[in-house]
């Protein structure tokens, strides 16, 4: 970080933090300070999903109690102090991502560092900016109250336009995310690239003889970071079996031919398998290195999901509802569930690692073993399985397909999305709806983003029936309060004529 000199924002944010921490009332005080509190602010990434879940819930208990209102809520401190606290703490957790401490510019500095900045003075959202990183030049700038305010207040007729131009993202976690160190550097992934169909199938040849076998049973999607959804996990879980990486067994034959697939799958032994560390030669001196570990029984078992961390929330909820929400399907029901227990191992290493997915390396052998996953899982799709369709987009999108060109991958990802959205799977209209609104793989569109929200209410996705509830509600309120300032004027202009002809009355008399 630049030797800058400490600005008044600095000392107040420090100064909110400090107070927190200590349990100490913040001046003015801040509201739902409870709440925050229960959200474990612990500086992690992981805890800006609890914060952005927390502000999801202000909103709704807003719009119920009538008081969504923004321009109201602005003038009343507490909610203010709420949302600047929430702001000094994401440049907090961003700087630290950055192994920096945070330096906070109010307008008066951004005007004079940043004149090439359009500030709008009386825009409460571009009243301060924290500056994250150095490269001996400035500091890249972060507008944290931007996405709290979409998150708080955005809606059809209320859009949030960046200050350094482009869409404001949705939440704290994707606005921090998408400004990670190796994500802004360079934008490349850390694990080997996939390549297309044919590619991956001669890669899983040449490395058949010399990769490594990891047995498989029963449900491995229950993780100490993602949700259980089965009873199969949660017996999983209560099995202390041993786990082991460097078995001289084979990983990629795990995932059979469709011939091979249902006795292969009965005469696998009763073990699970537990990524613990990117996988390096045994003569490496990392001292990283695969070894045995023990499943061991949980203490309590969770009661709720906790999301991945390094993954963008949107897919970590669609792994959840493609365990929860049970959608019939046609065919390839086999298929998906051999590849699934094969790319569920992955995730649950992914979830574990405190760091993003495109950081955790894996091994040519298990890269090769995710692919045929990943052909099988094409397969079910091309079948017309959507839970297939859902799954294999998701790692399009995130650039881990079978599709080699980035900009394909999107396309393709984007494509199953609307083939599953098409067969009135409710998971994909809904996870369709918030790529539109999040521009993620298709330009944004208030509108079609809206249009697959109804869709997946009315084929019973319940997250999104009362999202559109809430929407008709505070439709409801704004029809009103426009119905209420028409039938105002119209009083007041009656009253004027009434007062008119008294005096031309008066003047006649």
């Amino acid at each position: 970080m630049s030797a800058s000199p400490l600005t008044p924002l600095d000392y107040i944010a420090e100064g909110y933090w400090q107070d927190f921490l200590a349990e100490r009332s913040i001046a003015g005080g801040i509201a739902y300070e409870t709440e925050l509190r229960a959200c474990t602010l612990d500086e992690s990434l992981e805890s800006l999903q609890r914060v952005d879940t927390l502000l999801s819930q202000v909103r709704r208990d807003m719009i119920k109690s009538g008081i969504w209102e923004e321009a109201t809520l602005l003038i009343d401190e507490r909610y203010r102090n709420f949302m600047v606290f929430l702001a000094f703490y994401a440049g907090r957790v961003l700087a630290q991502q950055w192994q920096s401490k945070p330096h906070w510019y109010g307008q008066f500095e951004l005007r004079k560092r940043y004149p090439e900045l359009t500030l709008i003075t009386d825009d409460f959202y571009q009243h301060m900016a924290v500056g994250y990183d150095n490269d001996g030049v400035k500091e890249r700038l972060f507008f944290a109250l931007e996405p709290i305010g979409l998150r708080l207040f955005g809606h059809i007729d209320r859009q949030f336009d960046a200050v350094q131009g482009g869409q404001v993202e949705s939440g704290l976690y994707q606005a921090v995310s998408l400004r990670l160190p190796t994500i802004l550097s360079n934008d490349v992934h850390s694990v080997s690239e996939l390549t297309s169909n044919k590619v991956a199938i001669n890669k899983i040849t040449t490395h058949k003889a010399t990769t490594h076998q990891v047995a498989d049973s029963g449900n491995p999607s229950a993780d100490s970071n993602t949700h259980v959804g089965t009873s199969q996990s949660n017996e999983l879980l209560e099995k202390p079996e041993e786990v082991s990486i460097g078995t001289e067994h084979n990983l990629a034959n795990a995932v059979v031919t469709d011939g091979e697939s249902l006795a292969a799958l009965s005469a696998m032994p009763d073990t699970v398998t537990e990524l613990q560390t990117s996988v390096v030669p045994p003569e490496s001196e990392n001292p990283i290195k695969p070894e045995l570990t023990k499943v061991k029984k949980p203490t309590a078992k969770p009661t709720s999901p906790v999301k991945n961390t390094s993954t963008p929330e949107m897919f970590t909820q669609l792994l959840v509802e493609l365990d929860e929400i049970a959608v019939p399907q046609p065919t390839g029901d086999v298929q998906y569930l051999q590849a699934r227990k094969v790319l569920d191992q992955f995730e649950q290493h992914i979830a574990k690692q405190n760091k993003p997915r495109r950081q955790v390396i894996f091994s040519n052998d298990h890269n090769t073993a995710k692919n045929k996953a990943l052909l099988l899982l094409q397969a079910a799709a091309e079948d017309g399985n959507t839970a297939a369709m859902l799954r294999l987009a998701m790692y399009e999108l995130l650039g881990e397909g079978l599709t080699a060109d980035s900009d394909n991958q999107k396309k393709s990802g984007v494509d199953w999305v609307n083939q599953a959205a098409s067969k009135n799977d409710s998971r994909a209209q809904r996870l369709l709806s918030k790529m539109y609104y999040q521009g993620v793989g298709v330009s944004q569109d208030i509108d079609s983003g809206k249009y697959w929200l109804e869709q997946a209410a009315d084929n019973g996705h319940a997250e999104a029936a009362n999202l559109v509830q809430q929407w008709q509600q505070a439709e409801v309120l704004l029809t009103t309060q426009k119905q209420e300032q028409h039938s105002t004027k119209r009083y007041q202009l009656l009253i004027g004529a009434i007062l008119a002809v008294a005096l031309l009355i008066i003047v006649i008399i």
